[in-house]
């Protein structure tokens, strides 16, 4: 059964937290979001990262969004318990281009994200 639309606007509201810490060079929102236990997966300048989602938060607290950084927040699908957005981001750190995807799961009735895969547009990879 399809979510109702207000559903899919909470689960966009918690992506925005992501956002926000991109943006703000604070993993602070992004704790909001993310369970302890969340994994990423995806390649940072032809390196490929993998594992605790410490590593993005490191990244974020190391590198700010910058004055043009723009993102773009699409809810792809929202499934009872299950949702998967993909976001845009544009000039992170005054650079680089990603795609993420946020695969979130409705727990305790909150929408937390339990892993993160994103690609690096081959454009702005640093050699």
């Amino acid at each position: 059964m399809r979510a109702s639309i207000d559903e899919y606007r909470t689960v966009e509201a918690a992506a925005m937290k992501f956002v926000k810490s991109v943006a703000a060079g604070d993993s602070s929102y992004a704790r909001e979001l993310f369970i302890d236990e969340a994994v990423l997966f995806g390649y940072l300048d032809g390196r490929f990262e993998h594992g605790s989602i410490e590593q993005f938060y490191c990244n974020v607290d190391t590198v700010g969004g910058g004055n043009d950084f723009r993102a773009r927040i699409d809810v792809v699908d929202v499934e009872e318990t299950l949702a998967v957005v993909r976001v845009l981001e544009e000039k992170w750190g005054g650079r680089i281009d990603f795609t993420d995807y946020l695969l979130l799961m409705k727990i305790d009735g909150e929408w937390k994200c339990v892993a993160k895969a994103y690609n690096q547009n081959s454009d702005t990879i640093r050699k």
